[in-house]
């Protein structure tokens, strides 16, 4: 009896302990839980802290990344959709150029495959740079006087400088592009049965006898002038096309392109336009050689643009005068631009210059019955409109703190060389 109660006793105090120990443990685990669940909130916390330091350091780095990404992210003009059998293959040689690249933003938005050829003598890369990445535009770095191997159905062949001061920098070079660039180009259109439009120019009419001047005058040219180098190379770039059209049976067109003007013109490149606004929104006299009493008639580039898109879709292949019927002393767009600008710049007369054609107005009257184009952008909204464009140029010259002016003539084995 008494050993049963000592093991009563002794099982209960078994239990006894397993209890106390339970409890013990349980009580050992709440306290490091405990301990735990604190020292997680408090490094919660810090991480908590910590995040929003590393996010206020981050944020203008975030803010300059979104930043890049939205001008890397290219926004591309307004285009339209062309089925294949209207979208075209379209090569503009000279196309990064002033008129150039206007054109290439035509066909462009009219949904057409364009590949600009330039070798960026005149033209610049930032004219057509908007472009760049377009899955129906290409841009080759490539002189028209090399041959050029391409898959196209029309060619706009505008290639050569075009501003006295340019083409008479280089005339040996201007010729090259105006004979064997040409060439060449009619060479390509042969092989691919491509059309190739010429932009040629109201200089084949050289110091003009007769007045305005119509498609069928011969033109008056000094083939030994200082301007010859362009006057006669057009000359000879359109005797080229017929010579092609008619032997080997090219498809051709030839555009006389009369003075015309507007934004992307080169602010340096002498031209009366150009020339006579920067001299105005400057400050500096506005120089007039001569007497000023030469007359010209002024084009917007848009005029011009639609008007080449005409031509090249045409059914005509003799030459078709591409300007403004308007005309125009030198002297009086002098004072139509000094008032325009509000500019208190006086005019300067200065010596003429050799072989200046003292008239030149064109007879649009073909370009009226045969393509129904005519100029319709004022002549007063245009020069507005680049007036705009060359103060904005200004601009960012000035911000840039460089303004450059016009180089002074080089010389070159006892011959004047002009910028």
């Amino acid at each position: 009896m008494m050993k049963r109660v000592i093991w009563l006793i002794s099982g209960l105090n078994r239990r006894m302990m397993k209890l106390l120990f339970a409890l013990a443990l349980i009580a050992y685990i709440a306290s490091v839980w405990g301990t735990y669940t604190n020292m997680r909130s408090i490094q919660e916390h810090g991480d908590i802290k910590l995040e929003q330091r590393i996010d206020e350091a981050v944020a203008p780095l975030r803010e300059k990344i979104r930043d890049l990404e939205q001008s890397f992210s290219q926004k591309y003009p307004p285009v339209k959709f062309l089925s294949e059998k209207d979208r075209k293959r379209i090569l503009i040689t000279g196309g990064a150029g002033f008129v150039g690249s206007h054109l290439t933003d035509k066909l462009m938005m009219d949904g057409h495959e364009v590949t600009v050829v330039d070798n960026f003598f005149t033209g610049r890369k930032r004219n057509v740079e908007h472009w760049i990445g377009h899955e129906n535009f290409e841009l080759i770095n490539h002189d028209v006087v090399e041959p050029l191997y391409i898959e196209v159905d029309q060619i706009y062949h505008l290639a050569s400088p075009a501003s006295p001061p340019n083409y008479m920098y280089n005339p040996i070079k201007t010729l090259k592009t105006n004979t064997i660039g040409t060439l060449n180009m009619l060479g390509l259109a042969k092989r691919v049965g491509a059309r190739l439009l010429l932009a040629s120019t109201s200089e084949v009419y050289g110091d003009p006898e007769v007045h305005p001047q119509n498609e069928e005058y011969w033109g008056h040219v000094n083939p030994i002038g200082p301007r010859a180098c362009y006057d006669e190379g057009k000359r000879v770039a359109e005797t080229m096309c017929y010579a092609y059209m008619k032997q080997e049976g090219v498809e051709v067109r030839v555009a006389r392109i009369f003075n015309t003007f507007g934004s992307r013109m080169h602010m340096n490149d002498g031209r009366v336009v150009s020339n006579f606004i920067l001299q105005a929104l400057q400050g500096e006299p506005l120089t007039v050689y001569g007497t000023g009493s030469q007359t010209r008639a002024f084009q917007y580039v848009s005029d011009l643009v639609n008007g080449l898109v005409l031509l090249m879709n045409s059914n005509i292949s003799s030459p078709v005068n591409l300007g403004n019927p308007e005309e125009h002393t030198i002297l009086e767009f002098a004072r139509l631009i000094k008032s325009l600008v509000v500019s208190r710049s006086q005019i300067q007369f200065l010596p003429e210059a050799q072989d200046d054609p003292q008239r030149r107005r064109p007879d649009i009257r073909k370009a009226k019955m045969m393509l129904g184009w005519e100029p319709v952008v004022p002549l007063e909204e245009g020069l507005n409109k680049t007036i705009q464009y060359f103060s904005r140029e200004l601009e960012h010259q000035a911000n840039n703190q460089y303004i450059p002016k016009p180089k002074a003539a080089r010389m070159k084995k006892g011959r004047p060389r002009h910028n």
